[in-house]
């Protein structure tokens, strides 16, 4: 988190692309889901996301690991950063609007601070962390609603399906770091994309029954927009990101997506999120900019 550059206009201008089309891809998802099974709809993201992946690492001459540890970790880091949370997260948008699944999805900064500081030793919760993250973490309450969390009823369950997934991807994170470093973003992403279709795979035919490819226009126009766009394009494009901007600036794009999601939902499904929704974002975003804040020496 200490990993801090300054923004450039290009590196300015390609986190906002990338806020935009992580923002779009929660209407995508939702317009599959009207047609497409939960299971099945993961799978056609992590499927052709990966074929398209593997053939950026084929024109990039990227030698493939030997090594079946390797392997085996791609198979884990697609559990954690998109079987898991990319099923809960569809499921739970059966139930709450589009906008409100990006509001609870920016937690994931907040959840990957508290993960890096249990597992890593220079990943210290310091005052300021822990502020951010105290913050962070009562825009979430506020955006569920109190009411919400003493009863377990669709919408209340749903939201913290979601919740669950932003846990998930910030285990991937550290488990990434721990076991993945080192090789080319292409691989990696490739890879982990390809351990989730293999676990997918199997549960969408056990769960959702045969895979079916006679889909309306539209439902093929939103899968190709979240496989190709937002998974494929999108993993490339924020490598490029982290690259240019560090760590640190890039949590800004969680700032981005939200406001991207609620205005389409609003627009193209008519989604109208209550008042604490608004302010449990507001409160999201005070803790992700105190998170994001240039630390002090002993900060």
């Amino acid at each position: 988190m200490n990993d801090q550059k300054t923004l450039s206009p290009r590196a300015w201008a390609e986190l906002l692309l990338l806020g935009l089309i992580w923002g779009a891809s929660f209407l995508a998802i939702r317009i599959a889901l009207d047609e497409v099974p939960v299971v099945t709809a993961v799978l056609h993201r992590t499927f052709w996301a990966a074929l398209l992946l593997w053939l950026v690492v084929w024109a990039s001459r990227i030698a493939l690991p030997r090594d079946p540890r390797i392997w085996g970790a791609f198979l884990v880091m697609g559990l954690l950063n998109n079987v898991i949370p990319f099923g809960l997260m569809a499921w739970g948008q059966l139930h709450i609007e589009t906008g409100l699944t990006s509001i609870l999805n920016a937690s994931t900064a907040i959840f990957g601070v508290l993960v890096a500081a249990a597992v890593f030793a220079d990943e210290r919760l310091t005052p300021r962390r822990l502020l951010g993250v105290s913050i962070g973490f009562a825009g979430v309450v506020v955006t569920i609603g109190p009411e919400h969390l003493t009863r377990l009823d669709p919408r209340s369950t749903a939201q913290l399906a979601v919740l669950a997934g932003t846990l998930s991807y910030a285990l991937a994170g550290a488990w990434a770091r721990a076991r993945l470093s080192g090789l080319p973003p292409q691989l990696a992403a490739a890879g982990m994309l390809t351990g989730s279709s293999l676990i997918l795979l199997p549960a969408a035919l056990l769960i959702d029954g045969p895979v079916t490819l006679s889909l309306q226009p539209v439902t093929w126009a939103a899968i190709g927009y979240y496989a190709l766009v937002a998974t494929a394009g999108a993993y490339l494009l924020y490598y490029r990101v982290l690259a240019m901007a560090g760590a640190g600036n890039l949590m800004l794009v969680t700032l981005v997506i939200p406001p991207v999601a609620i205005g389409l939902g609003a627009w193209i499904r008519s989604e109208a999120l209550p008042a604490n929704a608004f302010g449990g974002l507001a409160l999201l975003a005070l803790g992700l900019m105190v998170l994001n804040r240039r630390p002090r020496r002993h900060d």
